[in-house]
């Protein structure tokens, strides 16, 4: 054990840790979600990367010396790599407005530094976690910074994630692009078209949701870096902000720019709702759409039976051959989450006081669930449902051709009035629209065939 000491006292720390009295504070005072900061594997990558420019920054303005840059720097690269995701101990949900978050990443990269210096974890009078791996900077600035860049990094992975899912329903867009079928508007019968026509809407809404993603990007791009506590910019040096943005863009190949507002910046968290609610909007349609599939598939007799979802698993423990649309299920569960998360981050945002909102901590652990859950429901649906849909082409074509709605397509010929009464006769009589309509003499069988015998150019295809 070594003995390290604070503002409150000494405590004893394991002396193979890499965190410090800091962090070990507070795993004791946060025990509350059980899941600690290094599950999320972005953000302690972003907070390593932030020290990484911070240290480059100090060294530029001369604050820092090359011996120290070096060690910080060389420590920064492993923790950003990935190699002491164990030692990021504390609880994602926590008081202090990520103090305890900055103060697990301080101590970290000094213990390993120390120790590729040759010291002991714990010397701290060669480098120290807050005169040197912290210098020039605050929680406050760190934080938001390293939190902006781990959602940049999250976004391009769920935008990859939404284009698999995206090519997938185009690749069954194609394949059913010939499939004739009824479209339904409030559940009943509307007009014809094609199942190709449907399953490209599915694709158009992902591609549509892909550049709302893309939209917030720049926005997370403005940090305030260097504003330190509350924006004025106190304790670091003249020409510091600008360089650790440069640095930070360069070790990212993301084109970071310093707000504007330094004080505003620290403040204000709208990007994080900002990013959130599209989130939530590429929940809500991914969620429509998995809806539709489970309706489209219901049956396999007594329902829409349109197409067929790949047989994942039994679907029931007393009902023998039951399978039920299970992937379509978890889609739904996950924009459940996204949206519940939404209201999280809108109420913490909305709690900010003054010069700082201290619930960044639930805001960044939110989003990072969001994010995740909708990266895994897209790879799942794409991979475990839509690329197994198959087509039930003759029902399809059966409930088009004793459809009702085919009137619409008479409508403008024979009126609206003479139209609704033969879906009325239709309906009472069980019989076609073709047969009520030729067989009350509405209209002579070439008439009727040039509206309607070919149904496909109902499709507008």
């Amino acid at each position: 054990m070594r003995l390290e000491h604070d503002l409150v006292g000494e405590i004893a720390i394991p002396q193979n840790a890499y965190w410090g009295i800091h962090a070990a504070r507070a795993a004791e005072n946060f025990p509350i979600s059980g899941v600690p900061i290094g599950h999320y594997r972005s953000l302690i990558r972003a907070l390593a990367t932030v020290k990484h420019a911070a240290a480059l920054a100090n060294f530029e303005v001369g604050e820092l010396p090359k011996e120290k840059l070096d060690l910080i720097v060389a420590a920064s690269v492993e923790v950003a790599q990935g190699q002491f995701d164990g030692e990021f101990i504390v609880d994602a949900i926590q008081g202090g407005a990520g103090t305890s978050t900055n103060m697990n990443a301080n101590e970290v990269i000094a213990n390993r530094a120390l120790e590729l210096g040759g010291w002991q974890k714990g010397d701290y009078e060669h480098i120290h976690p807050l005169n040197d791996v912290n210098m020039s900077q605050s929680t406050n600035d760190v934080y938001p910074t390293a939190l902006k860049l781990a959602l940049i990094l999250e976004i391009r992975e769920l935008i990859s994630a939404m284009e698999h899912l995206r090519t997938a329903f185009t690749r069954k867009a194609v394949e059913f692009k010939d499939l004739i079928k009824m479209g339904r508007t409030q559940l009943q019968d509307a007009v014809p078209m094609t199942l190709g026509q449907e399953f490209a809407s599915y694709s158009r809404m992902i591609m549509e949701d892909i550049q709302r993603l893309q939209e917030v990007i720049p926005l997370l791009s403005e940090i305030n870096l260097g504003g330190t506590a509350i924006g004025t910019q106190l304790n670091a040096p003249k020409g510091y902000a600008q360089a650790a943005c440069a640095e930070l863009s360069k070790l990212t190949s993301i084109e970071f720019v310093v707000a504007a507002d330094m004080v505003e910046a620290t403040q204000d968290a709208g990007v994080f709702v900002m990013v959130s609610g599209v989130l939530k909007r590429v929940a809500v349609k991914l969620s429509k759409t998995a809806n539709d599939l489970r309706l489209l598939s219901s049956g396999p007799r007594a329902g829409f039976g349109e197409i067929n979802l790949p047989p994942r698993q039994a679907g029931s423990s007393i009902m023998p051959g039951k399978v039920n649309p299970v992937i379509p299920e978890v889609v739904n569960q996950i924009a459940f989450a996204v949206i519940g998360n939404d209201v999280t981050v809108t109420m913490a945002a909305e709690a900010g006081q003054l010069q700082l909102n201290a619930f960044e901590p639930i805001m960044c652990r939110a989003l990072m669930m969001s994010i995740t859950q909708l990266r895994n429901g897209c790879m799942t649906l794409a991979d475990r449902c839509v690329d197994g849909i198959t087509a039930n082409a003759d029902r399809m074509r059966e409930t088009v051709e004793h459809s009702i709605g085919l009137v619409t397509a008479l409508s403008p010929t024979i009126g609206y009035e003479q139209a609704t009464y033969v879906a009325k006769q239709a309906l009472q009589t069980g019989q076609s629209v073709r047969e009520v309509v030729l067989g009350e003499h509405i209209m002579t069988r070439e008439d009727f065939e040039a509206i309607l015998g070919d149904v496909e150019k109902l499709t507008g295809i």
